[in-house]
């Protein structure tokens, strides 16, 4: 639990810098726009419209959609801050908007005519007189934006940007409860906190009391400051490790990093990412470095369905990225995390499946479990060519719960993956290809275009090279997965480095 706390001070820093901003950007976006369209009933119906279609997109799927916008556009950073921002303002928007609109139409209109009466400006009634009657009600329209846009927030992980989601996200796929409920309690907390200074901001606007109103955004205002020292950091000994959203990409990652370290680089991590963002990443530079599987490559960006030998695929993959992205393929780790069908080795032997031809003939009778990715993958699609599946049910999951379906019956069978320690450890029976319908997996090292010269980065880096075999990373993966006396992704990483001697 003390590690997990530990690392709570910096995520909820970027998480206040964030949520802090998106809150901002939406006052100047909603307050205006509620000021000139209160008195335009139908431009209200229309604002108001709009931000609730926004609201009722799921926030995870709002992220997701900036980061391909941003990528398309060209030239702006696509992973992180800008794509979490302008999605979370979009959130903040409503609340205020909504206030701001009902708190001007519910205005007494005697008093609107008494201020024409005696002359005044349309500014002058702005700021005289509208302005100071609708503010509690805009207030608490930023109070509610506020808690949305912080509890949103925790989501941004999944498009690299560092924030209190990144320890509930880990702790999630890798079922260690305590980086879950730090990352719970700290974003409630901070959620409270803020909420607590706005409302104290609130009630000296409403008590007439200038000076509280101040003292209370004027902390609000230091503490996102401070948060934003993260920000101060530049240089070019820092460096970007990326690591997708299961345990032996968060252990790889770490001994990535620790060997970073040990050459110098100041290293940070961004986890949680999903495959078509992570090569975009290091595309773009976002990352520096990160692993992916060949077949990943093959079928997602190269849209390949052939199945060729695996040193021609690698061969072949990193002549298209250094090509087409410029991004250098170092070499492959050394071992292959093949998608591979498993079931209960008993109950494979009882209904006589061995291979996926078996499988398919049994599929209509049975439940399918997979990772999150699978069902839309291009492998998915080849495999149901060759042997013409059709699951009675197919449901996806976290990598860790994928397990934990099979285990409870939820699921007959999974799109497990072969480097998994819990293949061996729940006595699983991997199903054999015989069409070879999914290609080879090889764990490869990718490098972003402006490390490819860097001679002390890829040095640092060149003993990680055909180094690392599966029984190895099945233990490390087993020692973070297994369900008592778990291991975190960092010692299970300091365990891999001995044990390959690196």
């Amino acid at each position: 639990m003390s590690d997990a706390w530990s690392r709570v001070p910096v995520l909820a820093a970027q998480h206040l810098t964030l949520a802090m901003a998106a809150i901002a950007l939406g006052v100047l976006i909603a307050v205006p726009l509620g000021f000139w369209s209160a008195r335009r009933p139908f431009a209200a119906r229309l604002a108001l419209g709009g931000a609730s279609i926004v609201q009722t997109i799921p926030s995870l799927a709002l992220l997701a959609l900036f980061y391909p916008v941003l990528l398309w556009i060209g030239g702006v950073p696509a992973l992180g801050f800008l794509p979490s921002l302008l999605a979370l303002t979009l959130y903040a928007v409503l609340p205020i908007l909504r206030n701001t609109v009902t708190g001007l139409q519910g205005l007494d209109p005697a008093v609107i005519e008494a201020a024409d009466g005696i002359g005044m400006t349309r500014w002058q009634k702005l700021r005289i007189v509208e302005a100071p009657l609708v503010l509690p009600v805009l207030t608490a329209g930023i109070r509610t934006a506020a808690v949305w846009t912080i509890g949103a927030a925790t989501l941004s992980t999944t498009v690299g940007q560092p924030s209190l989601g990144d320890l509930i996200f880990a702790g999630l796929q890798t079922q260690t409860w305590p980086l879950v409920l730090a990352g719970c309690i700290a974003a409630a907390a901070l959620a409270l906190a803020v909420d607590a200074l706005l409302g104290l901001a609130e009630y000296g606007l409403a008590r007439r009391r200038r000076w509280l109103t101040m003292a209370a955004l004027a902390i609000l205002a230091g503490a996102t400051l401070a948060a934003t020292a993260p920000l101060w950091r530049t240089g070019s000994d820092r460096v970007v490790v990326g690591a997708k959203n299961f345990s032996e990409q968060f252990i790889l990652a770490r001994l990535i990093g620790d060997r970073l370290r040990a050459a110098g680089y100041e290293v940070e991590y961004r986890d949680g990412l999903g495959s078509a963002v992570a090569f975009g990443a290091v595309a773009s530079g976002a990352i520096d470095v990160y692993v992916d599987y060949a077949g990943t490559i093959w079928t997602g960006q190269m849209k390949r369905t052939d199945a060729p030998p695996r040193d021609a695929q690698v061969r072949a993959i990193a002549g298209w990225a250094k090509r087409t992205h410029g991004v250098t393929l170092l070499g492959p780790l050394g071992f292959e995390n093949a998608y591979a069908f498993a079931m209960r080795a008993s109950e494979a032997q009882r209904l006589g499946i061995a291979t996926l031809g078996d499988l398919a003939a049994r599929s209509p009778q049975l439940r399918l479990g997979s990772d999150l990715e699978f069902l839309e993958r291009p492998e998915w699609a080849a495999v149901r060519r060759a042997y013409a599946m059709r699951f009675a049910e197919a449901t996806p999951y976290s990598p860790t719960f994928m397990y934990r379906a099979l285990a409870s019956g939820r699921a007959d069978v999974i799109s497990a993956f072969s480097s998994d320690g819990r293949i061996a450890a729940d006595k699983l029976r991997v199903l054999s290809d015989p069409k070879q319908a999914i290609p080879g997996y090889d764990a490869i090292l990718l490098i972003s275009p402006r490390r490819a010269n860097d001679a002390r980065f890829t040095e640092a880096l060149r003993p990680l090279i055909s180094a690392i075999d599966v029984t190895a990373m099945r233990e490390a993966n087993y020692m973070v997965d297994r369900d008592s006396d778990k291991a975190t992704p960092e010692a299970a990483a300091n365990w891999l480095a001995e044990r390959i001697g690196r």
